[in-house]
């Protein structure tokens, strides 16, 4: 039922989608971040692809993610790639100690998406410049192997290479039937174990993204399962947690109930919560990601606290510290849905629409 309603979602998005050159899907940008070897910059890449295999395949894709919609939904050859990533990176007068984040809105480690030529090109490229200590990936587990990862690092043999995983989540019904991604935990065990089986040899470590509140889920249940996903990362090896708080992507399932008001993001107070927890219980670095955060599409609380607490989260993220929340009127509201959001699963009413 739930890859049935993602394909007829993704397909009418799909034919929604303005084609755009490359160079128009190509972006960047650089900001203060946490690397493991303490505060510095980043350096955000999006690199333009054919798009993610899995989200064009007849599964429909993850139901919070319309990443396709900026994809080329085409191949590129490798030589412009190359160029477009050579004109990114140009841009940049790397200083001081650096982490890249190439981002493919897919699997860095799928030659089908992104060619082999240009994953080596970009590696051996960046190993060449300094200041830059980290290289961040993505891949779904499945692209995920020990050969890949060593001809990865051997290209790389100046730099960590931290290979991020979408986990989303602990509980494989939840992966399954309310995000629609794809594969189980044991899928991404083997991942991690192969991370883990050339660290002797490599600096190489991983990262797991978990999704806050995926569709069908109240907002207690979304703080318990990031705390209990979170806790499950680290224990099975991943050297660094991302939390993602849902935001409403177009084209999406999520879009589509969040129209309906049968959802809606998760509280920030909510993040707050999850944050303190794992700075509290894990030893492993944590970040909680802010984008969307005050917007009518993203985790939203109040305009009197929604900025004020969007800065105390950016700066727990570097320095692993716990927010002191402050005191707002819109606590006890959050509190309440809290308590009580497992009978009702939205504050909002539900809007029917009557297809002809």
């Amino acid at each position: 039922m739930i890859r049935e309603l993602a394909l007829k979602t993704r397909q009418r998005a799909i034919k929604r989608i303005r084609r755009k050159s490359p160079e128009e899907l190509a972006t960047s940008w650089c900001q203060e971040d946490l690397l493991y070897s303490g505060k510095g910059k980043a350096i955000f890449m999006i690199l333009p692809t054919r798009g993610c295999s899995w989200a064009l395949s007849e599964s429909g894709g993850c139901t919070m993610c319309s990443y396709l919609s900026d994809s080329l939904l085409e191949d590129i050859k490798a030589e412009k790639l190359n160029k477009i990533f050579k004109d990114l990176i140009s841009q940049y007068r790397i200083k001081e100690k650096t982490a890249i984040k190439i981002f493919i809105s897919g699997s860095f480690l799928n030659p089908e998406e992104f060619p082999r030529e240009s994953r080596e090109f970009i590696l051996e490229y960046l190993n060449e410049i300094d200041n830059i200590e980290e290289i961040i990936i993505e891949s779904r587990p499945e692209y995920i192997n020990k050969k890949i990862l060593i001809e990865c690092c051997n290209h790389i043999p100046n730099k960590i290479l931290e290979v991020s995983i979408g986990l989303e989540t602990a509980d494989d019904y939840t992966r399954k039937y309310k995000i629609n991604k794809g594969f189980t935990k044991e899928d991404f065990e083997k991942a991690i174990k192969a991370i883990k089986s050339l660290k002797r040899n490599f600096d190489i470590k991983s990262k797991a993204y978990i999704l806050i509140k995926p569709i069908l889920t109240s907002e207690r249940e979304a703080i318990q399962d990031a705390i209990n996903s979170a806790v499950y990362a680290e224990k099975i090896g991943v050297d660094r947690i991302s939390f993602c708080p849902s935001t409403i992507h177009k084209g999406t399932v999520m879009e589509e109930l969040w129209k309906r008001g049968s959802y809606k993001p998760p509280w920030i107070w909510s993040l707050i919560e999850i944050i303190n927890n794992a700075r509290k219980n894990l030893k492993i670095p944590t970040i909680m990601d802010t984008s969307g955060l005050g917007t009518p599409r993203g985790p939203y609380n109040c305009k009197k606290c929604n900025m004020k607490l969007k800065k105390l989260i950016i700066e727990s993220n570097l320095t692993q510290k716990t927010i002191q929340p402050i005191k707002c009127n819109c606590y006890n509201r959050w509190a309440a849905e809290k308590e009580l959001g497992d009978f009702t699963r939205s504050t909002n009413n539900i809007k029917y629409q009557v297809y002809g």
